[in-house]
């Protein structure tokens, strides 16, 4: 008996353990190997779900709930594309088909889909898309790696990401700093706003599309982003790239809790761009010297002298240089620590988000319309959020930030001098 017992216990256990002789290992590919010892683990495990639910084969049940229905053609998710495969079937004895729940986790659409967007991320056509998946052992049977379909995968995964990822709260960022930019695709202006909290951490927090870069762009940027939750009752440090139309629209939001920081780098290209090629690598060197100076008051006295040496024979860039001067020395006044203050004094932190746009961009050969910008557009800040880091000197120097702007008296538009914001 004990021998019988033994034999039909091995005799159910072995067509749910997977054996593989020495012989078809020798010889093969190791991603042939896998690939074809996985769809042999695969149709073990469904069947062994079967008998779950229906039971073992040739044994009577009084209480069975369901029988075995045979195989029907099916498809799973493999590698960024649809194979075929077997699916075994069961009925409930009232004949509704039993749903096995492997087959559910390796049917879901959802893979596909985030595979055909890191495929586009890393800059690989439609048309190419299959050239990029691995090849499978001969006799796996697969579709849906045509152009067609990866596009409206493509599509539907960020149709899906644009909604979340533009809705979703913000309230629970503690806000310390806003930078706004905006970069052209095509005949369309995006605006981007990026939000670094009091730990020094970076969060794109929205995107708008606009015709151009108009203060009515930014004010329905700014106005939906305090609609989900962004707080405009405590005062920010807001950096933006010098446009006017931006600093109106972030007054008209935040009024004067609004500190507003010009970014350096814009403005020194502003006045360079006004300047001979020969006279550039001075004036240059001279904007360097003075935004690095530690103390506000004599940074804008070396710009006070620097325009002055410019007002007669280049009074274009001298105005240039003079218009919003004290907006471009705001974090001086602050009293950061010098890697903080630099990082805060340009908008190159956001530059880096739209320069992975810019990459992204450039793949596109045809825009069809502004809702695909703006789709990938979403797709491309949310991919390079992934990457960021804190900001240089955010340990050092967040905290002050912090109580600067605690202290700091909503007057004015500038602080100074630095014993009213420290």
């Amino acid at each position: 008996m004990k021998k019988i017992a033994k034999k039909q216990s091995l005799k159910e256990a072995e067509p749910y353990s997977l054996t593989l002789a020495l012989g078809e290992v020798i010889g093969r590919e190791l991603r042939e190997f896998v690939v074809s010892a996985g769809m042999e683990a695969l149709t073990l495990l469904l069947e062994r779900e079967r008998t779950e639910a229906c039971g073992p084969r040739y044994q009577h049940q009084p209480d069975r709930l369901a029988v075995r229905a045979g195989h029907a053609p099916g498809e799973l998710v493999m590698g960024g594309r649809r194979v075929r495969v077997a699916r075994p079937r069961a009925r409930t004895l009232d004949g509704r088909e039993v749903e096995l729940p492997s087959w559910r986790t390796f049917s879901d659409e959802d893979p596909l889909r985030a595979r055909a967007v890191d495929q586009m991320l890393a800059g690989v056509s439609t048309r190419r898309y299959a050239r990029s998946l691995e090849p499978l052992p001969a006799g796996v049977v697969s579709r849906g790696t045509g152009r067609s379909a990866v596009s409206r995968r493509f599509v539907a995964a960020t149709e899906k990401q644009m909604a979340e990822w533009l809705g979703r709260e913000l309230s629970s960022i503690d806000l310390a700093v806003l930078m706004i930019d905006g970069v052209h695709i095509h005949e369309h202006v995006l605006l981007v706003a990026l939000g670094i909290d009091t730990d020094g951490k970076k969060h794109v927090l929205g995107v708008r599309e606009g015709a151009t870069e108009n203060a009515t762009a930014c004010r329905a940027l700014l106005t939906d982003l305090r609609d989900r939750g962004l707080p405009t009752d405590r005062t920010i440090l807001v950096v933006l790239d010098g446009a006017k139309a931006l600093a109106k629209a972030v007054r008209d939001v935040y009024g004067t809790r609004a500190l507003l920081q010009r970014c350096q780098a814009h403005k020194a290209r502003n006045v360079l761009d006004q300047l001979p090629e020969e006279l550039r690598p001075s004036v240059r060197q001279a904007l360097r010297d003075a935004y690095a100076e530690p103390d506000a008051e004599r940074a804008k006295k070396m710009l006070g002298n620097l325009s002055r040496r410019l007002r007669d024979e280049h009074p274009g860039a001298a105005a240039s240089l003079l218009e919003g001067l004290d907006e471009t020395l705001t974090v001086k006044w602050l009293g950061l620590p010098a890697k903080l203050e630099r990082q805060l004094s340009t908008t190159n932190a956001i530059e880096n988000v739209i320069g992975s746009l810019r990459v992204l961009a450039n793949r596109v050969k045809h825009w069809r319309n502004g809702r695909m910008i703006l789709r990938w557009t979403v797709t491309a800040v949310a991919d390079s959020a992934t990457r960021f880091r804190r900001v240089t000197g955010a340990s050092q120097g967040m905290a002050r930030l912090v109580r600067a702007l605690a202290a700091y008296e909503p007057t004015r538009n500038q602080v100074e001098p630095r014993t009213k914001a420290a």
